[in-house]
């Protein structure tokens, strides 16, 4: 930023005043755009406030003063007073830094109007050449009343050229940009050694102003999106809050369905009827009743196998013990025969 320089139609100490509060304000705003704390800390929000408070305190001097009027032309402007053009873009982008989610609505509905303002005087001047964004678009209410939100639902041709047209621009804005601040970059030096003269203080400050035009105006494209998407939030905040609470429904009952009652009383549903019991309930009653595998008759006929296998099994131990002569003639007759015979042969029970 360059030093302060003398203003027309006003006394030796009001212009000091003026430019001290331009020039503090501008650089708050160049310390929170690149601050590496969150925007939402305590100490960018106060620094935020203060940069503002400057900023407007020094927009009403500009007022007071008539500075600006839409009858001259931008040569008649003075050096020291083109600085000044950019008091609302500036005021708008630090507004755009306040985080109060509550009045966020009410925070980009200032800050463009604020950059509304810049461009309009930039276009009465005539610094650059682009195109004035249309005033802040109508509620959703109103777009409903006059059939627009239909003819918006359903991109036309019409819309897609306009919207490939706003891309380029776009585009085209971004470069423009691009040169601008590498311009800038280079005369900045000469202005913040103070060995500027006039000229060059001059295209410093023209350059600053452009350069804004075309933050301004992405910023609006930005904004009007914002406060699209806001205002819908807050329609359905506010309908959902008239809503009556919904009554408690009573749990649902089991139900079968069929083709029709007709058939569902002749032939049933198709499958097994709905449990009468539980798994647990079933096993506690057939234990009740002593007709489980393990209780009752099943049991004794199992231990009467059992007996029988083992008196068998004695039986043959005693056989073998006394040496029966029968008994050993055929045990070796058996191990000869299994000597010469596969095992299963002769098996016509099974057929094996």
């Amino acid at each position: 930023m360059a030093e302060c320089g003398s203003i027309n139609h006003v006394s030796a100490a009001e212009p000091s005043k003026l430019c001290d509060l331009l020039d503090r304000g501008w650089k708050i705003f160049e310390e929170v755009d690149i601050a590496n704390e969150p925007l939402g800390s305590n100490s960018i929000q106060v620094k935020v406030k203060r940069g503002i408070s400057m900023l407007e305190e020094a927009s009403r001097m500009v007022a007071q003063l008539d500075l600006f009027s839409r009858n001259e032309e931008l040569e008649e402007i003075a050096t020291a007073d083109l600085k000044y053009l950019l008091l609302p873009a500036l005021v708008g982008a630090l507004t755009m830094k306040q985080t109060s989610r509550d009045k966020r609505l009410e925070i980009v509905q200032t800050a463009r109007a604020y950059f509304m303002d810049f461009l309009k005087r930039c276009k009465e001047y005539n610094i650059s050449q682009f195109e004035l964004p249309n005033n802040e678009s109508t509620s959703p209410d109103e777009e409903s009343e006059n059939g627009n939100s239909a003819a918006k639902s359903v991109p036309c041709p019409s819309d897609l050229v306009s919207m490939a047209a706003q891309r380029q621009a776009k585009i085209e804005r971004y470069r423009h940009r691009k040169e601008l601040e590498a311009r800038l970059s280079d005369v900045r030096r000469a202005v913040d050694s103070g060995q500027a003269d006039d000229e060059v203080s001059r295209d410093f400050y023209l350059l600053n102003v452009r350069r804004w035009v075309t933050v301004c105006l992405d910023e609006i494209e930005s904004i009007d999106q914002e406060v699209e998407i806001l205002k819908k939030m807050d329609g359905l905040k506010h309908g959902a809050a008239k809503q009556p609470p919904q009554p408690v429904r009573p749990p649902m009952k089991p139900f079968i369905l069929t083709k029709d009652a007709v058939q569902a009383q002749v032939f049933g549903a198709g499958y097994p009827s709905l449990p009468t019991m539980t798994v647990d309930d079933w096993y506690e009653q057939h234990s009740k009743q002593g007709v489980l595998p393990d209780q009752g008759i099943p049991r004794k006929v199992t231990v009467e196998d059992t007996d029988a296998k083992e008196r068998e099994e004695e039986e043959r131990e005693r056989e073998a013990e006394n040496d029966d002569e029968e008994s050993l003639l055929k045990a070796r007759n058996w191990d000869d025969w299994k000597d010469t015979n596969r095992r299963g042969y002769g098996n016509r029970h099974n057929m094996g």
